[in-house]
């Protein structure tokens, strides 16, 4: 580790207080402007810093890696999600990696509150019949949803994010239901009054709704593919504010086309920003620019946990979030 101020190059505009306490503590390169860096850029970056803060819009891979200079020992990320990162070599090389754990639990849970009602209750035909000016007053069927109360909500993924959609659906009267790689300890079932369904099969089945709140892994990818969104109810909605890749778009989109499938809310997707075409000319289907995480208060968070990784490494000692692969 190098003596004196560490090099730290930042991919991404950040809050304001972030950036101004990093150049407090450290060497720091900003972007400016906001926007994405090229292989190029992020490969002459690495070469040259102490420490990289990247964010979920930069893929740092084994190749990438590969072209690090002797410098880099830290990967600051910011975010939790490190899937972008190929935690593994960075590892193999001397490279620590370390993200923001739990600085957006409560949003990203806000957010998908917020699309299960929009979907549920059809708030973007409603917003687009009021923002055309077609509107011609009140009606006893009009614009008919359904409510919340008294539903099947099944969570796929009970850590931080799941829990925290659980006790939010539970204040809107849900019944609270969850898949798991593994079981929750029993006094969280007990606290969320939540049942556990070891088949993911048999859980879709039967749920109303399904929130998709876990990572993508090899494991995860296209969890729900063709064969299970077919399992579905015709009246089901599904929800996804975690990673697009959990999700076989295609078919989701056959699916709510065929009437297979009453709606969906996505807050991600399976190719990033090319949002599959014909997901976008479904009235049922609710299409946001990945807002779920999207609060000043959560973006400031993020950016504190990143300087007291980067802090805590320049000081000699572990970062309190480094990712360990296989742990994730």
């Amino acid at each position: 580790m190098p003596a004196g101020r560490l090099s730290v190059v930042v991919t991404r505009r950040l809050p304001e207080p972030v950036e101004t306490r990093m150049k407090e503590l450290f060497d720091v390169e900003l972007r400016d402007p906001d926007t994405a860096m090229s292989r190029e850029e992020l490969a002459e970056a690495m070469r040259r810093c102490d420490v990289l803060v990247p964010t979920i819009t930069d893929t740092i891979d084994a190749g990438l890696i590969s072209q690090a200079g002797e410098r880099l020992r830290l990967i600051a990320n910011y975010g939790a999600g490190v899937d972008h990162i190929d935690v593994a070599t960075a590892r193999q090389r001397g490279i620590l990696v370390s993200n923001t754990p739990g600085a957006v639990t409560e949003d990203t849970a806000d957010m998908t509150m917020a699309l299960m009602l929009a979907v549920t209750r059809r708030m973007p035909e409603g917003l687009a019949t009021m923002q055309a000016g077609t509107w011609a007053g009140w009606s006893p069927m009009a614009f008919l949803g359904g409510r919340l109360s008294g539903r099947r909500l099944g969570i796929l993924g009970m850590g931080r994010i799941g829990q925290a959609v659980a006790r939010r659906a539970r204040a809107f009267g849900l019944q609270v239901h969850y898949h798991n790689r593994k079981r929750v300890r029993p006094e969280v079932e007990a606290e969320l009054e939540a049942t556990y369904w070891e088949s993911l099969d048999q859980m879709i089945a039967r749920m109303d709704i399904i929130s998709v709140n876990c990572p993508h892994t090899p494991s995860t990818f296209h969890l729900l593919n063709a064969r299970r969104l077919k399992l579905l109810k015709p009246t089901a909605v599904i929800v996804n504010t975690s990673r697009g890749e959990v999700i076989d778009e295609n078919a989701l989109a056959r699916g709510v086309r065929a009437g297979e499938i009453a709606g969906a809310g996505l807050d991600v997707y399976e190719h990033g920003t090319e949002i599959n075409p014909q997901l976008r000319d479904l009235p049922n289907v609710v299409l946001l620019p990945q807002m779920g995480s999207a609060t000043l208060e959560g973006r400031i968070e993020m950016g504190e946990k990143v300087i007291i990784n980067i802090k805590t490494f320049s000081d000699g000692h572990r970062p309190p979030d480094q990712v360990v692969p296989g742990m994730l």
